[in-house]
């Protein structure tokens, strides 16, 4: 059958991480599959987010330990680098990992790839340039896009996304003002800031990375201040305006009387997401849409059961392994549809990817409390971890909260230098039920930073011996000497 002839078992709107998961995995067991992309391959975690942030903070990283060479025992020494070879060599990391997301390696796995902007004209048909696609099923993985925050006159002055710092700055700035204090913006403000920018984060809530433990907001923004990052929180952006070359943002700032002026060279604007539906002509399929995304079961069918949404069009967690668990769920259910498989909610881990990074798996204090959940909380201080003080990065800690009285994990946040691969022994705890008395009990080899576990395992482990039983065993030791 010639391409976009007949019907496609599934027709896949969006070539990101759930889009692509989804057809690779669909034409993996058989199926006929199209797979429609209006711009590049890969998607937002490819070509502007989670890969070339990581490459650029992979590099400041360096730069900053070379700066901080005294804590090793090395002469004090300024890192030497040009802004535009380090620019250079994130590109190149990407372009290494794009093979694998390209056109004609989903072509070679059997897929249909058509490049256009896709419109339903029904539920079951929908038309890219001149060719209608008509399938059984119908995946929307369009993703999301930056939101542009309605600002006077910041549509007359040049201002970057993720979307566009990665390829359109060309030099680097001498100053930059960040829109938001989320995951996105501290990132890149932390590492603009080691790769010489002076940079300033306005964050409209009371503290960055509001949906983080406080005790973790407050030790990256020590963490941010110290390496020169100047945050403003309770902050909100209203006048922007520019007289030369210099950008002037206005803002509120509580606390202060009179707007807080801030010059800089460059804006990056990292204040939330927007769901890319608008193009879709979803009315015409009778799917039902919130300003939040494409609305979804459990089992992540639309309205019209036989259309699936997946990754971050979906709304709530926008992480790319999270998209790529939505697809793998998706692909499962078109194939079986007498025995769908519900999405994951509950064991989602994420993680932010500042120095220290901050990762986290469940519930947080606030949370359990503002949902009056009883939990036991067990602390403990990076410093204490052998291996974290002969690497000189003892900055951070573990907090593991379980129901109260038991050893059930409800929930971790990590904060650490790998703070994003440390969480996962808890993420398979959680997800395999077990507590932590069985990772006490699990040897952990010498010295790593995977004994931070074992460290707040043990921690609650000891907090059940009680005063009565020590009594017991006291006397249970002196009749075994003899006393």
């Amino acid at each position: 059958m010639q391409k976009g002839e007949g019907v496609y078992n599934v027709v896949v709107i969006g070539g990101g991480t759930a889009g692509l998961v989804t057809a690779a995995g669909t034409a993996g067991l058989g199926g006929r599959v199209a797979l429609i992309e209006r711009g590049r391959m890969g998607g937002d975690c490819l070509n502007t987010g989670c890969v070339p942030s990581k490459a650029l903070i992979s590099s400041a990283r360096l730069v900053e330990q070379i700066r901080q060479a005294e804590r090793w025992g090395l002469l004090s020494q300024e890192p030497r680098f040009q802004f535009e070879a380090i620019y250079a060599r994130m590109r190149e990391r990407r372009s290494k990992i794009a093979p694998h997301d390209s056109q004609d390696r989903f072509e070679s796995l059997g897929v249909d790839v058509f490049r256009g902007r896709a419109r339903f004209l029904s539920p079951r048909e929908v038309r890219v340039g001149d060719t209608v696609l008509r399938a059984k099923n119908f995946v929307i993985a369009t993703g999301t896009r930056a939101a542009i925050p309605p600002m006077d006159g910041l549509d007359r002055v040049p201002h970057y996304t993720n979307e566009t710092v990665f390829d359109d700055l060309v030099e680097k700035p001498g100053r930059l003002v960040v829109f938001g204090g989320g995951p996105i913006g501290c990132e890149l403000g932390q590492t603009f800031a080691r790769l010489g920018v002076e940079v300033t984060i306005l964050q409209r809530p009371h503290r960055i990375l509001p949906r983080e433990d406080p005790d973790a907001s407050e030790l990256l923004l020590r963490r941010l201040q110290a390496e020169g990052v100047n945050v403003l929180t309770g902050a909100t952006a209203r006048v922007v305006a520019r007289s030369e070359r210099t950008i002037r943002v206005w803002a509120d700032v509580e606390g202060e009387e009179t707007r807080h002026p801030i010059d800089g060279d460059a804006i990056l604007i990292a204040a939330g997401r927007t769901p890319n539906v608008e193009e879709l002509d979803l009315e015409a399929a009778g799917v039902a849409y919130s300003k939040s995304g494409v609305t979804v079961n459990e089992y992540l069918q639309t309205s019209q059961h036989h259309i699936y949404a997946a990754g971050d069009v979906v709304g709530q967690y926008l992480f790319t392994h999270v998209a790529d668990a939505h697809a793998r769920t998706v692909v499962r259910n078109i194939l079986l549809p007498w025995f769908k498989a519900k999405r994951e909610d509950r064991v989602i881990p994420w993680c932010t990817y500042t120095s220290p990074e901050v990762a986290r798996v469940g519930l947080n204090e606030t949370e359990a409390e503002r949902k009056g959940i009883a939990c036991d909380v067990w602390k403990e201080p990076l410093a204490d971890l052998d291996r974290a003080v002969v690497e000189s990065e003892e900055e951070g800690f573990a907090k593991v909260l379980t129901k109260k009285g038991t050893d059930k994990i409800l929930g971790a946040t990590l904060v650490a230098e790998r703070a994003g691969d440390l969480l996962q022994e808890f993420v398979l705890a959680m997800k395999a039920g077990v507590g932590l008395k069985r990772i006490s009990g699990t040897i952990h080899a010498y010295p790593t930073y995977s004994e931070i576990a074992r460290k707040v395992a043990d921690r609650q482990q000891k907090a059940r011996l009680t005063p009565f039983a020590k009594k017991l065993f006291e006397r249970m030791y002196r009749r075994r000497r003899g006393s």
